[in-house]
C-alpha cells in the first residue's frame, strides 16, 4: 500500500492525484467497515477531503491524516525507491502517506482482534494540508466539525522523525505583510525636515524594532522572508515573488515585506501582534506603514489533557518494549492539521506516523523498521483510550 500511494503524484494542486490517493485509502477503509465520503473541494479551490466514520459506542476518536504532498507534477521527485532493507525514498513517504498507512494498519489490527466495533472513530484525511484552500472557513469545515464531535484527536504526521518523541504542542503559523510609504524626492534631500527618511529607512526601523522587542520571547519566531523596495514596487504575495524599480539618487517611495509568525498559544500570538502594531504606528517623519496578518494555522497549545495522552502513549510504548516517549520541542514541530482540532478535544497528540527524515526535500526517506512499531503503538493506544475513558484505568 505504501509504495502504491507514494507512486501517485498528489501535489496539493494536482487535484486528480489527490483524489486518486484518497480512493486508495477509501477502499481500505470500506473493507474495514467504515462509511466513507469525499468532501468536494471546488468551493475552496482544492481537491477535497476524505472523511470516514465507524461505530456508535465508546468514546469518540478523531484520526487525522492528509493526502497531499509538496511535490507537484513538475517535480523531479516522483517515485518510491528502495534504498536498502531498512530505508525507502519517496515523495510524501513520511509527510505523510506513511502516517496514513500506519493509521490504516492499526485499524486493521483492531479489526482482526475483534475490538474495532467497540470504538467510535472518525477519520479526516485532508487534501490541502501543505497549501490550505481558501476561504479557510470552508476548507477547514470537515476537520473542525469532526473535532467538535470528538473526545480525542490523534494525528499521524511524522513529528520530528524520532520514534522516541511525540507532539503534544505545536506553534501556530500565519503570514504577515508590511507596506511602508515614504516621500519621493532627490536623494540629496533625505533627512531634511521637509522630506523625512524615506520608505527604506522606515522599513529597516520597523524590522529591527520587531527583533529588539520580541526575539527573546520563548517559542515565538517571526521571519521577514521577502522585502522589495524602491520607487515602483510589485509584490505578488501568493506567488512569493515581486519586482521593483528605483534609482540610487531617488528617495524610496515604497517598501513591502512579507513573512510569517509562529507562536505557542493564542495569547502569545495576540501579544506579539499587538507589540508589532505598536511599533509600526510610530513612524519616522514623512513615512507611514500598515501591517496586516493572515488567518493561518492556530497553535496547538500545551494542556494537561495533552500531557495525559502523552503519558498513556509512553506507557503503551514501554509495555510493547519500544522504550520511553517524550514530548517534541514545539520549536521543532511545524504547523499541522491537528492544530485546528486540538482546541475542541479533551486530549490531542500528533507525530504517530512513519518515522524518517528529509521531509519536503528530494531526500525524504522513511525508516521502514518503524512501520510495525508505530502500528502497534497506535492500535494499543486506541484500545486503551477507549477503556481508560470508560473506567479511568487501563485494561488490556
Amino acid at each position: 500500500m505504501l509504495e502504491r500511494v507514494v507512486n501517485i503524484n498528489s501535489g496539493t494542486m494536482n487535484f486528480p492525484g489527490v483524489r486518486q490517493v484518497g480512493d486508495v485509502f477509501s477502499a481500505e477503509l470500506d473493507a474495514l467497515g467504515f462509511r466513507t465520503a469525499w468532501v468536494d473541494g471546488e468551493a475552496f479551490n482544492r481537491a477535497g477531503h476524505l472523511v470516514a466514520s465507524s461505530g456508535n459506542r465508546g468514546r469518540r476518536l478523531l484520526l487525522i491524516g492528509h493526502l497531499d504532498t509538496v511535490f507537484e507534477p513538475d517535480s523531479k521527485f516522483q517515485h518510491y525507491e528502495v534504498v536498502d532493507e531498512r530505508y525507502a525514498l519517496g515523495p510524501g513517504i513520511t509527510d505523510m502517506k506513511g502516517g496514513d498507512v500506519v493509521m490504516i494498519h492499526a485499524l486493521r489490527a483492531l479489526k482482526e482482534a475483534g475490538v474495532l466495533g467497540e470504538m467510535q472513530i472518525k477519520i479526516v484525511m485532508t487534501g490541502d494540508e501543505e497549501s490550505r484552500g481558501r476561504p479557510h472557513s470552508i476548507a477547514n469545515k470537515a476537520l473542525i466539525d469532526a473535532a467538535a464531535w470528538a473526545d480525542y484527536a490523534i494525528g499521524f504526521e511524522d513529528g520530528d522523525g524520532d520514534p522516541t518523541t511525540a507532539v503534544v504542542s505545536r506553534r501556530g503559523s500565519s503570514g504577515w505583510q508590511l507596506r511602508v510609504s515614504g516621500k519621493p524626492a532627490h536623494s540629496s534631500q533625505i533627512f531634511q525636515e521637509s522630506m523625512g527618511y524615506g520608505a527604506v529607512f522606515e522599513a529597516a526601523r520597523i524590522l529591527d524594532q520587531f527583533r529588539i522587542a520580541l526575539s527573546d520571547v520563548p517559542n515565538l519566531t517571526f521571519n521577514p522572508a521577502l522585502i522589495i523596495g524602491g520607487t515602483d514596487v510589485e509584490h505578488d504575495v501568493d506567488g512569493s515573488r515581486g519586482s521593483a524599480f528605483g534609482k540610487k539618487n531617488v528617495i524610496a517611495q515604497t517598501v513591502t515585506v512579507s513573512g510569517d509568525i509562529r507562536a505557542l498559544s493564542p495569547q502569545q500570538l495576540e501579544m506579539a501582534q499587538l507589540k508589532m502594531q505598536q511599533i509600526v504606528s510610530k513612524n519616522l517623519a514623512h513615512t507611514s506603514a500598515q501591517l496586516t496578518f493572515d488567518i493561518g494555522y492556530p497553535p496547538m497549545a500545551p494542556s494537561p489533557g495533552n500531557e495525559k495522552i502523552l503519558q498513556l502513549y509512553n506507557q503503551v510504548s514501554e509495555d510493547l518494549g519500544y522504550g520511553a516517549v517524550a514530548a517534541v520541542d514545539p520549536r521543532r514541530a511545524g504547523a499541522a492539521d491537528i492544530s485546528f482540532a486540538a482546541g475542541f478535544v479533551d486530549m490531542a497528540i500528533d507525530g504517530l506516523g512513519l518515522m524518517g527524515k528529509g521531509g519536503h526535500t528530494v531526500n525524504e526517506v522513511a525508516d521502514l523498521h518503524t512501520l510495525p512499531q508505530q502500528t502497534k503503538r497506535a492500535a494499543l493506544l486506541f484500545y486503551r483510550l477507549n477503556s481508560f475513558a470508560a473506567t479511568g484505568v487501563i485494561n488490556d
